[in-house]
This record gives structure tokens, C-alpha cells and sequence, in this order.
């Protein structure tokens, strides 16, 4: 057991912190304000390798593993949370063409998705199932070579922007056997949008409704075969739910960081903030919660690299602790700040508006107690 990170992955943290400290944090409060989604920005991520990191190397992925993908996201989040959020459900969506697609889809679409000259989006969840998300309504029926989609999707991350969407759909019968995974191109006639979302965070990324109305799609763009949608799904989720958890890693420790320097220039009553016991108690709780929740997301990530039968109870488990504690370490770090903390002159509120959505994306945390007592109940 080797907590110590090898010369490889120090050097990929450097990267991705450097990137995140000159192309990221420098912006993302004019992001934020102006609901910017930065393309252009996302495309110097890829250049990188920050767009394909556990894709294959044959179609310009970095084929890296999902702790080397923890590190990154920690990194880039540091530097703004909503667009290094946004790059994680590019590279689910991207994993999923690359680990169920055929060859020819495989090299239609990843040399594009790798370099962010197509940009790609995860549609699951619906109007009406959410957290039952196996019982989804989205409908593909097959006539001859074609799917006809009809249906919904909500809360969709790049919706009216991305190219590619990778879209679950019902092709037979209830529950999640009757799910498979089609990829749609932006574009097909019958595929439209919703409104943008008006949402409390995540302002730098655009959510909507995707609709389809008739969309007629290749059965060339089926992932794996009928039926083994709902499973592909989780297992994108599992390395999704690190990702998000690593996320909210990085927004933490900057908001951890922020609260300790108010805290040595701060002074009330004649002393520095810092000199008073019970806030060092509480930075002191909030600096170990932080490392104990990115030790948690490790050990899910190296589970998940090492196809350890308990990786999906991990990851669930990493994700639950790491999302309430990054959240709970930014709401205070806000609350140290007093009055100043809720302005947005100050970074921190941005952050516990970023970090808020964590605890419900990707499976909502109540989910995710929901899988770990059914993975201890089976054991």
C-alpha cells in the first residue's frame, strides 16, 4: 500500500494544476456571471489529453486509468469546478463509445471527441425517472436498420451545444433489460431542445431537455447489443460517481485554502482570526474530512482500475462521503468569512453553489446508500 503518487501521475497533476491556474481559475467567476461556456477553453483541455483520458490511444486517447482521472478532476477543479465537471461527462460519454462501440463507430466518432472538435453529452434521466432511472420512456423502435427515438431526457449537461449524445432507450420490455445505448448526432431531423435550465450553479455549462420527436438513427450507432444499455450506464456511473466525488475534492481545497488565509489577515477584537481556538478546530475538522474523503476516492478509483468486485460499492461510497464533505467544507469556509463570504466579490459562494449540485448528480446520495446496503446485504 503506497499513498505516494508515481513520477508519472505527479507530473499529470502539475499539468492539469498549471492548466487549471492559468486557463481556468483566471475566468471562472466571468463564467460564472455571464454563463459562459468556455469552448474554446475545453478544447486546449483536449489538446492535453484531458478529453479521451481512459479512451484508447489508437483513437488519441491518453488510456489512462480512473485514478489517474480522479487526479485531474481534483486539479482541474480547483481552478473552476462547473467546467471541470463538464469535461467529466464528455470523457464518460466518450469511455462508453470506445468501450462498447464496434470499430467502425469506435473511429467515426472518438478521433473528433478526443480533440473536443466534437463535444459529446450522457442523456439518462428523465422527466419522470430520475432515480428510478431504469425505468426510463424513451422509446427506440427498430424498423429495418433505423431506431425511431421518441421521448425525453431532462437535466442533460450540453444539451443544444454538444454534437454527440449518448442516449438510453427503451427497446424492450420493462425494467432495465429492455435498455439499450444509441449515440444521436445533433442534427437529426426530430432532435430538438428545451429552454436553457436556470439553475443555482453549474452556470459555466448548459443544461436543457432534449427531446425526440421521430429521430431516426442508424442501429449501426447501438452500442454493445439490445438489452445491455442500462448496464453500460452504470458502469459509466461508476467511474462518473469518482469523477463528480473528485470534483468536488478540488472545489473543497480551494475553498479550504481561501478560509485560511481570511483567517491569518482577518481580525476582530484586537487578533487574527486564526488565534481563536474554536475556529482552528474547525479548520482543523474541515482539513481532515477533506483527506479522508480523497483517500476514499482513491481507494474507489484504484478498486475500479483493478476490476475489483466491491469497485461499484466503493465508488458509491466515495462518492456519498467525498460530495456532502466537499460541500460541507465550502459552506464553511463561506461561514468563516462572515458577510464577506456571502458577496460575490469573494470566490466562495460560487463554489457551494457548484459543489451543491455533487450530492444529486450521478445518483443522488440517498442512491448511493441505497447501493452500499445492497452490496453489504448480498455479501
Amino acid at each position: 500500500m503506497d499513498f505516494n503518487l508515481s513520477d508519472e501521475q505527479a507530473a499529470i497533476v502539475e499539468t492539469a494544476s498549471a492548466f487549471a491556474a492559468e486557463a481556468l481559475a483566471p475566468h471562472s467567476a466571468r463564467w460564472d456571471e455571464d454563463k459562459v461556456f468556455p469552448v474554446e477553453t475545453l478544447r486546449a483541455a483536449a489538446a492535453l489529453g484531458l478529453a479521451g483520458i481512459y479512451v484508447r490511444e489508437d483513437v488519441g486517447g491518453s488510456a489512462l486509468g480512473r485514478l489517474e482521472a480522479a487526479l485531474i478532476f481534483e486539479a482541474l477543479s480547483h481552478g473552476d469546478v462547473s467546467t471541470a465537471a463538464f469535461l467529466s461527462i464528455h470523457n464518460m460519454a466518450s469511455w462508453m463509445i470506445d468501450r462498447f462501440g464496434s470499430e467502425a463507430t469506435r473511429r467515426a466518432y472518438l478521433p473528433r471527441l478526443t480533440t473536443m472538435e466534437l463535444i459529446a453529452s450522457y442523456c439518462l434521466t428523465e422527466p419522470s425517472s430520475g432515480s428510478d432511472a431504469a425505468a426510463l420512456r424513451t422509446t427506440a423502435r427498430r424498423e429495418g436498420e433505423t431506431y425511431v427515438l421518441d421521448g425525453s431526457k431532462a437535466f442533460i449537461s450540453g444539451a443544444g451545444v454538444s454534437d454527440v449524445y449518448v442516449v438510453m432507450a427503451r427497446t424492450g420490455g420493462e425494467g432495465p433489460r429492455g435498455v439499450s445505448a444509441l449515440i444521436v448526432e445533433k442534427g437529426m431531423p426530430g432532435l430538438s431542445f428545451g429552454a436553457p435550465e436556470r439553475k443555482m450553479g453549474w452556470s459555466s455549462q448548459p443544461t436543457a431537455m432534449v427531446h425526440f420527436d421521430g429521430v431516426r438513427v442508424p442501429a449501426a450507432n447501438r452500442l454493445g447489443e439490445e438489452g445491455q444499455g442500462f448496464r453500460m450506464a452504470m458502469m459509466g456511473l461508476d467511474g462518473g460517481r469518482l469523477n463528480i466525488a473528485a470534483c468536488s475534492l478540488g472545489g473543497a481545497a480551494f475553498a479550504l485554502e481561501t478560509a485560511q488565509a481570511y483567517l491569518g489577515t482577518r481580525r476582530q477584537f484586537g487578533r487574527p482570526l486564526a488565534d481563536f481556538q474554536a475556529l482552528q478546530f474547525r479548520l482543523a475538522d474541515m482539513a481532515t474530512d477533506l483527506e479522508a474523503a480523497r483517500l476514499m476516492v482513491r481507494r474507489g478509483a484504484c478498486a475500479l482500475d483493478a476490476n475489483d468486485p466491491a469497485a461499484t460499492k466503493l465508488c458509491a461510497m466515495a462518492k456519498r462521503f467525498a460530495t456532502d464533505a466537499g460541500f460541507k467544507i465550502a459552506n464553511d469556509a463561506l461561514q468563516l468569512h462572515g458577510g464577506y463570504g456571502y458577496l460575490k466579490d469573494y470566490p466562495l459562494e460560487r463554489i457551494v453553489r457548484d459543489l451543491r449540485v455533487h450530492q444529486i448528480l450521478e445518483g443522488a446520495n440517498e442512491i448511493m446508500r441505497v447501493i452500499i446496503a445492497r452490496e453489504l446485504l448480498r455479501s
